[in-house]
């Protein structure tokens, strides 16, 4: 039997009729007078209609998308001024950045849209409170007014002072969210503490501080930390690797119990990140009920990300299982690792090299000679001197406390001394630092090898012509015409195999 006018399926504006004539089905958006002969029938939808419409109005974008932060600017101003443009929400990678680099990127990206849509990452970092305290100080001062909250276990000051500096009452009486949060979670407990107010312990110190009024304080006890809960599952980065079909219903499901306990006046939404790189898992996450989706693997390949043309070029050839976790810079001493590449790169393997002498010895000088000089010719390719020197005069510009600990705790100390490669490891991937490719850390999750494979046949395979915005749209799209596809076959249509799929042929913009 055969099938005639397949190019009307991606008519995704008009209805799709499956009319059936004899020995033969055509496919069209107009129907026919023999109503009898229409087999199958899927109403227009198009991708602005996926997801919750809630968060298009709340952001004022196009789409229930955004691109989530990856640190260090390798979601760049470019990046986000891009998607901005078209009017799609996108994250800065603050994370990483001394306070200069963020005050700069927050100068740009409000002079190139005025009225956003942009967000700002905001992670946490327990080794450097201080550098927290400036970030969100930055943010008040420049009207930041939406944020990505990342890697956060608990609540902090920093982060209430945020929330509650932005809350005030309208001339009706109802509370107004001037400071918005975006929280990026991975476990049911993390995704609680944003459920709830801020803690009553820190909105007190708040107000003795002087930093927020009595009155934000009580308004701060009625409305949740977080507007929006991005469930983060296997993503590039800080991740838990947890499988987003287990993780993504539980959150829906908490946080439909802390609504009926609570009765905000505006639901919290929860949308889906991690693991997000074809139309299908987007489509996937809608269908579960994700609020949104959160694309981070797939843009760092893309041409405005603040990435190396080496390291772009090595993203775009990864496969799914070229990911492994290795020790995180921000979090080193306590054991916490990231997903990142491994393939083309020495990085994840000389990381954890780091990290069993870290809990093997207690202070540089009890390395053994041999593994001493191993570490310093193959790993930092300098002395350890030279490193901590190099260390201190860092923290002397970023955070002075930072030094002021390690100077009578030798493991402090190492610990620096390693964090040294960790952090630099970064930077070196992102400047394209040459002699360092094997050194490169490149976040990433599987997520990228999924879309690798989705256009390792189109335009697309080649990285030099991906573009953040021409991504989205064909994400988007394609999941709105993966949903025509699946709602047809329900129906009984079976499509050949080339039409089953969505596939990227020419850009969308």
């Amino acid at each position: 039997m055969s099938i005639q006018g397949l190019e009307n399926l991606q008519a995704l504006d008009k209805p799709c009729y499956v009319i059936q004539d004899g020995e033969q089905i055509i496919i069209n958006n107009e129907g026919c007078e023999a109503v009898e002969k229409i087999t199958a029938y899927v109403p227009p939808m198009v991708a602005e209609q996926l997801g919750d419409p809630a968060f298009k109005a709340f952001y004022g974008v196009k789409y229930a998308y955004m691109t989530g932060a990856m640190a260090n600017g390798i979601s760049s101003e470019e990046m986000v001024i891009s998607l901005g443009q078209a009017n799609i929400l996108a994250s800065f990678g603050a994370g990483g950045l001394n306070l200069d680099r963020v005050e700069s990127a927050i100068q740009k990206i409000q002079a190139a849209l005025p009225n956003g849509p942009y967000v700002f990452n905001f992670i946490h970092n327990p080794s450097e409170p201080a550098i927290e305290q400036g970030t969100v100080d930055l943010y008040l001062k420049h009207g930041v007014n939406v944020i990505e909250a990342a890697a956060f276990f608990s609540m902090t000051a920093s982060l209430v002072h945020y929330r509650a500096k932005g809350l005030q009452q309208n001339a009706q009486g109802n509370i107004q969210i001037n400071n918005k949060i975006i929280a990026k979670i991975s476990r049911r407990e993390v995704g609680t503490v944003f459920m709830q107010p801020a803690p009553e312990k820190i909105l007190n110190q708040l107000v003795a501080d002087g930093m927020i009024t009595q009155l934000q304080m009580q308004l701060a006890l009625q409305v949740p930390m977080a507007d929006d809960i991005t469930v983060e599952a296997d993503s590039g980065g800080h991740t838990d690797n947890r499988p987003l079909t287990c993780l993504l219903p539980s959150i829906i499901a908490l946080r439909d119990e802390i609504q009926l306990q609570r009765q905000y006046p505006i639901e919290i939404r929860v949308g889906a990140g991690g693991g997000v790189g074809t139309p299908d898992a987007a489509l996937a996450c809608f269908m579960m009920g994700a609020a949104y989706i959160v694309t981070g693997s797939v843009n760092q390949s893309c041409v405005e990300a603040g990435a190396s043309e080496h390291t772009r070029k090595l993203l775009a050839q990864a496969g799914m299982a070229d990911v492994v976790m290795a020790p995180a810079s921000d979090m080193f001493e306590r054991g916490i690792k990231l997903q990142v590449l491994k393939k083309g790169t020495l990085f994840p393997m000389r990381a954890q090299k780091l990290y069993e002498l870290y809990t093997t010895y207690n202070s540089l000088s009890e390395i053994p000679p041999a593994e001493l000089a191993k570490l310093e010719k193959q790993i930092l390719q300098k002395s350890v001197d030279e490193v901590w020197q190099e260390t201190v005069a860092f923290f002397q510009q970023r955070d002075p406390s930072m030094i002021e600990k390690a100077k009578d705790s030798p493991k402090r100390q190492m610990a620096l001394v390693f964090r040294w490669y960790l952090g630099q490891s970064s930077r070196w991937s992102n400047a394209g630092v040459k002699g360092r490719e094997f050194d490169y850390q490149i976040w990433s999750g599987p997520a990228l090898g999924a879309f690798n494979d989705w256009v390792a046949s189109t335009y697309l395979k080649d990285y030099n012509n991906r573009h953040v915005v021409d991504v989205a749209e064909h994400l988007m799209f394609g999941a709105a015409y993966q949903h025509r596809v699946q709602v047809l076959k329900s129906q009984g249509l079976y499509l050949p195999a080339q039409n089953q799929r969505y596939s990227p042929t020419a850009p969308r913009v």
